[in-house]
């Protein structure tokens, strides 16, 4: 009996404390953690219903445009009836039009590369154009684009299509740099410029640089290529399909008819924050924020907490209704597909040709029954095939070439500033010049490192024996 109560006892006291325990839990009523990060974006929301619609063309300003009257036949088979594009220029054309300098920009890039009298804001390369600098202005003459597909002047998805009176939206045609390319090299026939002193790029430019002396070998003289590759790798075309699959997944997107309405501008927040995570290092951010907190008195949240967070949040925040969401689509795709192989440059020709003008191509899309396997699509060449076909695609690129690459990059590893060397070489040509930079900006390098990029540009540019 006194073993029975003693249980009974024990039992009792237990369920006293759970009783207790659960009393305590329950406490004050809770109040849900605050989402400040998400208040803004309803705010915004808000705010873009009430209008009005951002203005792109506006962003950047004192541009001059060229227009193309003719049709543009697009490697992929779509035909543009006419297009625009934004330009400006630094210095002085000489007379025999011999000293002309294009410079090609990244994916979200206007043409303001420097200051002039007609915008005086500082340019994307502000430092690296001008009287003595890396691209000498008292020297050459400058001339940067807005790409083609862009949305600062340039015709894009965003402007209106002649053809129906409305914005292209995503009935604008698929494009390729090689599109881009040809497209500017328009503009230098309406300039009178038949042969460029240099072609210069960086990321994206990179790509353009290096395919304008694979079509234009005549045309170029010298050739710049920065933090680039000559066919995208899976890496950075995985980087890109995830920017992009954030945009479309926003509900504002509305397969690209979104002109009328509100901006995803939710989705270009996310890609811009992808995007930034690839521009710049690790060792960088280490030094710049490492683990601080925004306030560390504070407890810990699910919006921006980290420095690092803040700075990502900041960033997005600044681009997302700065740049066409439609474009950041076509432009970063027309990166994905870049591919400078004789095989593919010969395929994208003759799609051209096979066009008819004024029959409509609907552009076509593999659905998911329809994909190679991994299995089927690895096994389609070799690595040994691949490198001829890309040596084959740069066997006219003869002309001196200088290749920056940046150990810190992970968006273009110098792993693929090496291949662009190594089939320039392997394709005959005697003045490949290769720098791995040790910066610790990663692929934002070229727009920081003014002393060591520069140098190297300088030199390039300004050296007579090249040409000997």
């Amino acid at each position: 009996m006194l073993r029975t109560l003693a249980t009974a006892g024990r039992h009792m006291a237990a369920r006293s404390r759970v009783h207790a325990l659960r009393r305590m839990s329950s406490g004050p009523p809770k109040s849900a953690m605050s989402f400040p990060c998400i208040d803004r974006l309803e705010s915004r929301q808000r705010d873009l219903l009430a209008g009005p619609e951002p203005t792109y063309d506006k962003v950047v300003t004192g541009y001059s445009t060229y227009t193309h009257h003719a049709p543009f036949v697009c490697d992929h088979m779509g035909v543009l009836h006419g297009f625009d594009i934004a330009y400006e220029s630094w210095g002085t054309l000489n007379a025999d039009k011999s000293n002309a300098i294009l410079v090609h920009t990244g994916l979200s890039a206007s043409s303001h590369a420097h200051s002039h009298e007609k915008n005086m804001n500082p340019g994307w390369w502000e430092k690296f154009i001008g009287p003595g600098r890396a691209l000498d202005t008292d020297k050459f003459f400058v001339v940067c684009t807005n790409v083609l597909g862009g949305c600062y002047g340039s015709t894009g998805p965003a402007s209106v299509d002649p053809q129906t009176g409305e914005r292209f939206a995503t009935t604008f045609p698929l494009l390729t740099v090689n599109d881009i390319v040809r497209a500017q090299f328009h503009l230098l026939d309406h300039l009178g410029i038949q042969k460029l002193h240099a072609s210069v790029g960086a990321s994206m430019g990179g790509m353009q640089s290096l395919c304008a002396a694979a079509l234009h070998p005549e045309r170029v003289g010298r050739l710049v290529s920065i933090s680039a590759c000559a066919r995208s790798h899976p890496y950075s075309i995985a980087l890109r399909f995830a920017q992009r699959q954030a945009l479309m997944s926003d509900p504002n997107f509305n397969r690209g008819f979104y002109y009328d309405s509100v901006q995803p501008h939710v989705g270009m927040k996310l890609a811009r924050a992808i995007a930034t995570v690839t521009y710049r290092s690790g060792p960088e951010w280490e030094l710049r924020f490492g683990r601080r907190r925004r306030a560390p008195e504070l407890p810990p949240a699910l919006c921006p907490d980290f420095l690092i967070e803040t700075y990502l949040d900041h960033q997005s925040e600044r681009f997302c209704l700065q740049y066409d969401a439609n474009s950041l689509l076509y432009v970063s795709k027309a990166m994905d597909m870049f591919d400078v192989s004789r095989s593919v440059t010969e395929r994208l020709a003759c799609q051209r040709e096979s066009v008819v003008l004024d029959e409509p191509v609907a552009p076509v899309c593999l659905n998911e029954h329809e994909q190679m396997d991994a299995g089927e699509a690895s096994s389609v060449e070799t690595d040994e095939e691949i490198l001829e076909d890309l040596v084959s695609g740069v066997r006219n690129v003869l002309q001196p070439a200088l290749v920056l690459g940046v150990q810190s990059d992970i968006l273009f590893p110098v792993k693929q500033q090496r291949e662009i060397a190594d089939i320039l070489r392997k394709a005959g040509n005697k003045r490949v010049t290769y720098y791995e930079l040790d910066a610790m900006y990663g692929h934002d390098t070229f727009l920081i490192d003014v002393v060591n990029v520069g140098a190297a540009i300088k030199g390039h540019l300004e050296n007579e024996h090249l040409i000997k």
